[in-house]
């Protein structure tokens, strides 16, 4: 199916055009008719599925038909995770609307910048909002913008804002916006404790789900048992095997992204280091030089699981586990995207294994444990030792507290 059967004006088809976007992704094809047409929505896609689109298209073409005469005022309120995230739906609000009649002007906040020049941006007119949540609790904070002619509210990888304790904080966020709104929830994954914060939000939302099995199947997922200490070598062995030109690698903590990729570099690897610690403008640095292919292996946390928009990413590569087996999804859908293939392995020592299993049942996969020559993983796997057995009569019941309590 291809976008020309939505409906869309011309002005939003020519740059659909312009970007090559001809045919609908699953998500899409469900996703933007019930937007358009003005219902609620609670989405689960895949990462890589072309979900941004599936909103920032019906959205801009709903805004464009309703915006009002005078000074640009906040429709739209997007919020993300990531600072990369925000900054790539902005830039899609950008591009798909530059040749409207009437362009939407699209600000994005994120931290590590001004506050002052943010604020000042949007007090000089905007239409379309897009923030990571915690900067933009900041700016809610100084009481100086006005969020009465909301009209759209978008979560946009709803369940990792929750692990960053955006759960609390979101009843600041619907005080702030008016009641009668349309709202769209997209995630890559929704946990039990996601279904209870969707219903603060919105009561009677369509759910969409989309299995994106060809997606799955583009990436050749591997593990490899290895042992932590031959690991780097390891990884320099498979680089210098298969050639690729753009890996990223997940790592554990930040102290670590920094420290294999100055090792790598001295081993003559185009290598860098991606994490939160990184100034704004480091940031930006370091991910332009990835996409350009100045730099091939970038040594990332988490942070780039989500909102990375490169399309050429050959391997991924865990080199750490991730704590969450549903950021397993997100790190693996770095790659195989844009209808491309791609690579994802996984290293593991005995420690990781009960782990991987996790994983794998929460991924709804069964992969083959390989080992290569030279880099095998010896030993045993360490027995597990017993706790001590609980001591019955020693611990008050709830009980006995409780006759205490009322004895005071």
């Amino acid at each position: 199916m291809s976008f020309s059967t939505l409906g869309l004006s011309k002005p939003i088809q020519l740059a659909l055009q312009k970007s090559n976007y001809v045919k609908l992704t699953p998500i899409q094809e469900k996703v933007i008719p019930l937007v358009l047409q003005g219902h609620d929505i609670m989405a689960l896609a895949q990462t890589g599925s072309g979900k941004s689109a599936s909103f920032v298209l019906p959205t801009l073409e709903l805004w464009s038909k309703n915006r009002g005469e005078g000074k640009s005022k906040i429709k739209v309120l997007v919020l993300t995770p990531t600072r990369e995230l925000t900054q790539q739906v902005a830039e899609a609000f950008k591009t798909f609307g530059a040749n409207l009649e009437q362009k939407p002007k699209v600000v994005s906040v994120i931290g590590g910048e001004s506050i002052g020049d943010q604020l000042y941006e949007i007090q000089q007119g905007c239409d379309i909002l897009v923030a990571t949540s915690g900067r933009f609790l900041d700016v809610l904070s100084k009481k100086q913008m006005n969020l009465s002619h909301i009209e759209f509210f978008i979560l946009d990888e709803a369940d990792k804002m929750l692990n960053l304790g955006f759960a609390e904080e979101l009843e600041l966020v619907l005080e702030a916006i008016p009641k009668k709104r349309q709202n769209l929830l997209f995630s890559a994954t929704y946990p039990q404790k996601m279904q209870g914060i969707a219903s603060k939000i919105t009561q009677n939302p369509i759910e969409v789900s989309v299995k994106e099995t060809a997606t799955v199947e583009a990436i050749n997922q591997r593990v490899i048992e290895v042992s932590r200490e031959n690991r780097g070598p390891l990884l320099r062995e498979l680089l210098k095997e298969n050639k690729w030109e753009l890996v990223l690698v997940f790592m554990a903590n930040k102290r670590a992204t920094d420290n294999i990729a100055e090792k790598f570099r001295k081993y003559g690897f185009q290598a860098a280091s991606f994490n939160g610690d990184l100034e704004q403008e480091s940031r930006n640095e370091t991910l332009l030089a990835f996409k350009e292919k100045k730099v091939n292996i970038l040594f990332a946390t988490d942070i780039a699981s989500r909102g990375l928009d490169i399309d050429n990413i050959d391997c991924i590569i865990n080199y750490d586990l991730p704590r969450s087996p549903a950021d397993y999804i997100h790190r693996v859908g770095r790659t195989a995207r844009a209808g491309k293939s791609g690579v994802a392995i996984s290293f593991i020592d005995y420690e990781d294994m009960e782990h991987f299993k996790l994983i794998e049942k929460r991924s709804d996969i069964e992969l083959n444990r390989e080992s290569v020559e030279g880099f095998a993983l010896v030993g045993e796997a360490p027995k597990k030792a017993k706790g001590p057995a609980p001591v019955k009569g020693k611990g008050k019941s709830k009980k006995d507290k409780l006759r205490e309590k009322k004895a005071h």
